[in-house]
Order: structure tokens, then sequence, then C-alpha cells
């Protein structure tokens, strides 16, 4: 990494800057803790914390904004302000789960958003496994105990070791979408709590599926799955891309040992070709729809996040 691109990433928001000086910098943690701190009253974090109601939601609702029609969502797309995706970006930019922002957010959330799907309370999850996993990844993030929607969660898997949220409507073939989903809140659940038999088996049957597919391949004809899957979004949402799959195999190594598998390097190769040749990524697709605020500078542009988190994959793959 060339100093123009580390000082260009370290000119930006408290949200990315902490997570530079750790994974890029090996900055002491009293430095990077004492940047971190700053995610709850300044920059991204303390104006996303500032957008939720009183009653702790964001746009009123816990998955569909309040106000929001069918028309609304075919003619601007999936919309992201709403609770669940709200605190899927707050978990983003590090808040520290600790802070007095993040215990008011979490009870709040707790105590006032129930689902659409069922009118179930937000912690509990409802029925379909992306969600689910997202409120896990996030919950267990803030020290909610999340075990009863990982128990679900584990029930769920596929005979091929995915997930698929089509599940429920006959769907008997998993998805790269929603295995990453799943595999990531499994992860943060075993990071956080050790995990039960149950849960560490499916997600190492998860990560198989994955590797099996050298994280963007289809198994039957070997072609690419998706052209999208090829190209690092931001923010991720629910997509799958072969960045995000890396990111979750660069994680689990702290728990597992050295999770560098051979199955992964073309996949490696993938994003290495889309570094620019300023040394950056640029932000090439992102999801549409209503958005509080952006936190990249435009589809075409650098983007600090994607470049950020490129770059500590490859540095996780070298060293």
């Amino acid at each position: 990494m060339t100093d123009a691109v580390t000082d260009w990433l370290l000119d930006a928001d408290p949200a990315l800057r902490w997570q530079v000086l750790r994974d890029l910098l090996d900055a002491p943690e009293e430095a990077w803790s004492a940047e971190r701190i700053r995610v709850e009253t300044e920059g991204w974090g303390a104006r996303l914390l500032a957008l939720a109601d009183a009653d702790g939601q964001w746009a009123g609702a816990a998955f569909w904004p309040s106000g929001l029609t069918e028309e609304d969502w075919r003619r601007e797309g999936q919309p992201w302000t709403a609770t669940s995706f709200s605190l899927d970006l707050v978990r983003e930019f590090g808040l520290p789960p600790d802070c007095p922002s993040a215990r008011r957010a979490v009870a709040l959330v707790g105590r006032n958003s129930r689902w659409e799907e069922g009118d179930q309370p937000f912690w509990e999850g409802e029925v379909e496994e992306c969600i689910n996993a997202r409120a896990v990844t996030t919950g267990v993030y803030f020290g909610v105990d999340m075990a009863p929607v990982v128990d679900r969660l584990v029930g769920e898997q596929l005979a091929d070791g995915g997930w698929n949220c089509e599940r429920a409507r006959g769907s008997v073939r998993a998805s790269f979408d929603t295995t990453i989903n799943v595999l990531e809140a499994l992860l943060a659940f075993e990071r956080a709590t050790g995990g039960t038999p149950g849960s560490r088996a499916a997600r190492r049957a998860g990560e198989e599926y994955l590797l099996a597919r050298s994280l963007f391949r289809r198994l039957s004809t070997g072609e690419p799955a998706a052209g999208r899957y090829l190209v690092p979004t931001h923010p991720s949402r629910w997509e799958y891309d072969v960045l995000r799959g890396l990111d979750h195999f660069r994680l689990a190594d702290a728990l597992d040992g050295d999770r560098r598998d051979p199955r992964l390097a073309e996949a490696v190769g993938v994003v290495r070709s889309r570094r620019g040749a300023d040394g950056r990524w640029a932000l090439e697709r992102t999801a549409r729809g209503r958005v509080w605020f952006a936190v990249d500078d435009g589809v075409g542009r650098p983007s600090r996040w994607v470049t950020l988190r490129a770059l500590r994959v490859l540095r996780w793959w070298d060293r």
C-alpha cells in the first residue's frame, strides 16, 4: 500500500479511520480505540444515531419504512432506511457496543420495534433467513442473547450446506446471498459465545458450500453464478460478492487458525484485478433505494470502504 493511499484512507470519517489504524497500520489498541470512541459523537455514526425516532426505530419500522408503498418500492428500489439496515450500518461503523448511545438504541429497539411479517419483537427475529441472520450479527455485536434465532438458522440449513431465503417457498438449493448472511451470523455468535456444536458444524458446512464453488462459481457448470458476485459493492446489505466472502474467511481465521484455503485463490485474484492503477478500488456497484446519506463518493469514484476491505483481505492473504 502506498503512502498516498494510506493518507487518503486516513483522511476520512472516524468510522473508517479507526479500522484503518487497527487493520492496516497495526496501531496500538489505545490509538484505534480512541478513534473508535468518536463514532458515537462525530461523523456518520453520530449523524445516523441522530436520525433515529424517539422510540429508537429508524423510519418508523423494523424493515419496511413507515408510509412506504409498493409503488414506491417498485419505482425506487428496496429502501435502506428502516431499523434493520440502519443498525447494520451502525455496527459497520464500529459504534462501541458499551457506549451510552448503543445501550439506549438496543433497549429501545427491543422495546418498540416489531417485524412487519408477524409482529415479533425485533431481537426475536422473524421467519426469513437473511433478515434473521443480520439481526443475529447485529444483536450479538451489541450483546443481545440471540441463541434462539441461531438455533432456528441452524435448523434451516439445506442439504447442500448453504441457506436460501426462499426455502419456505420450496427452494431446496442454497444461494450465495443467503449463505453469506447466515455464515456471518454464525461466526459472530461463535466469536462472542463460543457457539454450540450445532452452530459450529453448520458454519463449517456453509463455508464448504462456498469453497466448493471457489466463492463464485456454479457447482454444476463451473461458470460464474452471477456477474455481480465478481464486483465488490458497498454497503453490502443482503448481497453477496467475492470480497464479502473473503472477508468472512479472514475473520474466521482468528478462531480456526489459518483459513487461507487454496480454493480462495481465484476469488483473491478477482479482487486484485479490480484495483486501479492508483492503488485504490472504485465503487462499481451499489444497490438502488432510499438511504439516509451516502458513505461513498458515488459509483465510478474511488471508494474508501471497498479499498479498506480489499486491502485488509489481501494483507491477510499475503501475510
